[in-house]
C-alpha cells in the first residue's frame, strides 16, 4: 500500500512538473520595434504625447530609446528609416487609459490630430461592447489605437 502511495504521488508530481514546464516554456511579449526617421522627435511624441516612460537601452549609440510598455513588454524607437511610408491603420499598437477624455485633452494640448474607425476627425469610435476608442498616428505615420477598456 506504502508503494502504491508513493508512485500515485510520484505520477502527479510528474504530471504536475510537466504541465508547468510546458505552461512556462509559453512566448510571451518581449518587446515591438518602430523604425523611425526622426529619433528625437519619435522619443518625444511617444513621451509626451502617449505618455510612456524611458527605460535603460543597452546600445547607447544614439540611434536607440526603449519605453516600458507595462509588465512584460517594451516599445523600442530605432532610427536609420531612410523615409516615412504609409501604414494601415489596421496595423496598429493599442494602449488603453483610464479616461478617453483626458487623453484627448493631451491630444489637443500637443496638436495631435486624432479619429474614429471611420476616419471622423476628433471623433471617438464606441465599440458594441461600450469601450471607447480613438486613433491617431505618430511622426512617422504608424497608427496607435487609445482606447478605455480597462477590465
Amino acid at each position: 500500500m506504502k508503494k502504491a502511495c508513493y508512485l500515485l504521488s510520484l505520477s502527479l508530481f510528474l504530471v504536475f512538473a510537466s504541465h508547468t514546464a510546458i505552461a512556462q516554456n509559453k512566448p510571451r511579449l518581449n518587446h515591438i520595434a518602430r523604425y523611425v526617421v526622426d529619433l528625437k522627435e519619435s522619443t518625444l511624441f511617444y513621451h509626451q504625447v502617449v505618455g510612456l516612460d524611458t527605460i535603460p537601452e543597452p546600445f547607447h549609440d544614439g540611434r536607440h530609446t526603449w519605453f516600458s510598455l507595462g509588465t512584460p513588454g517594451h516599445l523600442h524607437i530605432i532610427s536609420g528609416a531612410k523615409a516615412k511610408t504609409p501604414h494601415d491603420k489596421n496595423t496598429h499598437l493599442c494602449f488603453s487609459v483610464p479616461s478617453i477624455n483626458e487623453f484627448i485633452a493631451n491630444l489637443k494640448k500637443y496638436n495631435v490630430e486624432f479619429e474614429n474607425w471611420a476616419g471622423e476627425k476628433n471623433t471617438v469610435t464606441s465599440r458594441v461592447d461600450g469601450v471607447k476608442q480613438l486613433y491617431f498616428k505618430d511622426p512617422d505615420g504608424y497608427w496607435i489605437e487609445i482606447n478605455d477598456d480597462n477590465k
